[in-house]
């Protein structure tokens, strides 16, 4: 098998660091390459001021309560989308020195030729793992909800057939059937919904959040989780 199409496998018998959003697809993806590699970090990418994360605009203190429930620390990028490579390499190369071979990601629809993934993790010198590539998107979020896994609706894009009251919903079969029946793809591979995992298999307890007020910008509406630890809410 050539080493590109050999991303599925590419984090069996290595060290690895794991691009992190602290959605549904990089969770799966971290199990998975968990069950037959060793995890020597997540890498968290935030907005340009660092108060949430990008896609899903979690902050960072319920990311790093994630990485703290996994059992991994976290390598922490802040930048723009000029500056995005440049950062995220930076990170590769703190990850390389710290043991990892290899960057595993939650993507599911990569091109094989042309990606970036491929490129950046190239010029650093590790291997690329993608465990979820090419999935059926129905399979991977029916995986995902058997295995344990809990995640609420954070994002959504109104514009793509979901709507605000979605947001804050926990992902099920039920929902996912629902979303099919809609129209709209239960990975949310096409930007439709973002999600934000809150208990699974990898995590040693649950991450105890508050539901915020909805937030409006344009096509998009968000909902801010707040962390809560011991009835006290933090950040």
């Amino acid at each position: 098998m050539s080493e590109l199409m050999d991303w599925k496998n590419g984090a069996y018998g290595r060290r690895f660091v794991a691009s992190f959003s602290g959605g549904k697809d990089s969770a799966l993806a971290l199990y998975k390459a968990l069950k037959v590699g060793e995890a020597v970090g997540l890498i968290v990418m935030l907005e340009e001021e660092g108060g949430c994360s990008r896609s899903h605009g979690m902050p960072p203190e319920l990311l790093h309560a994630q990485a703290k429930s996994i059992g991994l620390p976290v390598y922490t990028g802040v930048s723009g989308w000029t500056d995005y490579e440049k950062v995220f390499t930076s990170l590769l190369e703190k990850a390389k020195d710290q043991g990892a071979e290899v960057l595993v990601t939650g993507d599911i629809d990569l091109p094989a030729q042309d990606c970036w993934h491929e490129m950046v993790t190239k010029n650093v010198g590790l291997k690329l793992g993608i465990p979820l590539w090419e999935m059926n998107h129905r399979e991977a979020v029916e995986e995902f909800i058997n295995l344990g896994f809990k995640t609420i609706v954070v994002t959504v894009n109104l514009s793509l057939g979901m709507r605000e009251d979605d947001l804050g919903r926990t992902l099920t079969h039920e929902f996912v059937k629902e979303l099919e029946a809609r129209g709209i793809d239960p990975c949310g591979e096409g930007g439709e919904f973002h999600t934000s995992v809150i208990n699974g298999p990898i995590f040693k307890q649950p991450i105890l959040v508050r539901k915020c007020e909805i937030i409006k910008k344009g096509e998009y509406a968000f909902l801010p989780l707040k962390l809560v630890n011991n009835g006290t809410e933090i950040g």
